[in-house]
């Protein structure tokens, strides 16, 4: 009902050499999780009575192939038309007709209006979890600027852009900077991302961190910019270790044991940077595509999804 039935073969499709079209790491990535719960989940996507729509799980595919290979949609539409082990992987066979840029696009908009980009992320994280390959030794916790779709406000918009209102402000060094700012929890010793959140640049880091503690992780480990007494104080109710490197002030610098746990510290926090150096480097998100905290919003859930199904699929290879 409202559904194209997609990878049913065909003659070409026999005939074709063996190996044709083969890639193994998308072979082994369809093969890493049960995409059962995540089709249960995309199920209130599928098309209603009258003309049939594309499968929602095979547009997911669609969409997770765009992060992998930095895809537009036209770049994606074109794809998916031409690439034999992307139609495998997203489930269609030779003879069937593949989604356009709009089909994707509308789709795209449909998983961040329901909430289902951070709902199939989590489900992906469960699988992941009950496989153990979170480790759960530490949560590193920290934030990374990311540049809006859009132009900065001229000076006489003010603090505000009409174009884009929800990116907000904020300084990075000596200079000014507009956009948002991913915060993301990431699995010490995985590298598997465990939680994200984005906001305007306004906001501050220590703001979105105490959500981002799992609750089940050995220690939590941040920099100097989350040093607080109550989060220390809740770290310790919780019976988490504390990794928070410590901040100095003016009239109270640090005492020796406090610089020497910093030094500590350090490298064990800064291999937070390894996933946003993938985010930014391999999957192209300097600069977020769209307008709006909701929009990308689902497409940093998107993602991280994508990194953690690419992670895994090393992990266990």
């Amino acid at each position: 009902m409202g559904q194209r039935r997609i990878g049913q073969g065909s003659l070409a499709e026999a005939l074709l050499p063996a190996g044709a079209g083969s890639n193994r790491r998308l072979e082994r990535i369809a093969g890493l999780i049960d995409w059962a719960p995540m089709e249960r989940l995309l199920a209130p996507l599928r098309a209603p009575i009258g003309r049939p729509g594309y499968p929602p799980l095979a547009l997911f595919r669609a969409l997770l192939l765009a992060q992998w290979y930095q895809l537009s949609d036209p770049g994606l539409e074109e794809a998916l038309a031409d690439r034999l082990s992307f139609r495998r992987f997203c489930g269609f066979g030779l003879d069937d007709g593949t989604p356009d840029e709009t089909t994707l696009c509308r789709f795209r908009a449909a998983l961040a209006e329901r909430g289902l980009a951070e709902a199939l992320f989590a489900e992906l994280n469960r699988q992941l979890d009950m496989k153990g390959l979170v480790l759960k030794a530490g949560t590193l916790i920290d934030a990374t600027l990311v540049e809006a779709a859009v132009a900065r406000p001229p000076p006489s918009e003010g603090e505000v852009s009409t174009k884009d209102p929800e990116a907000g402000f904020t300084r990075r060094g000596q200079r000014s900077f507009f956009g948002f700012k991913a915060h993301v929890a990431v699995d010490l010793g995985s590298d598997l991302i465990r939680d994200a959140v984005l906001t305007g640049a306004d906001v501050g880091d220590s703001l979105a961190a105490d959500g981002l503690v799992q609750g089940d992780e050995a220690a939590v480990f941040m920099d100097k910019a989350y040093d607080s007494a109550p989060r220390r104080e809740a770290l310790a109710e919780a019976g988490i270790a504390d990794g928070i490197m410590h901040r100095g002030h003016a009239r109270r610098p640090l005492t020796a044991w406090q610089r020497w746990m910093n030094t500590a510290l350090a490298p064990i926090r800064g291999q937070v940077e390894r996933a946003f150096g993938t985010l930014k480097r391999s999957y192209g998100w300097r600069r977020v595509r769209y307008r709006g905290l909701l929009r990308n919003g689902a497409h940093l859930h998107l993602l991280c999804t994508a990194m953690n199904l690419r992670r895994a699929e090393r992990l266990l290879a």
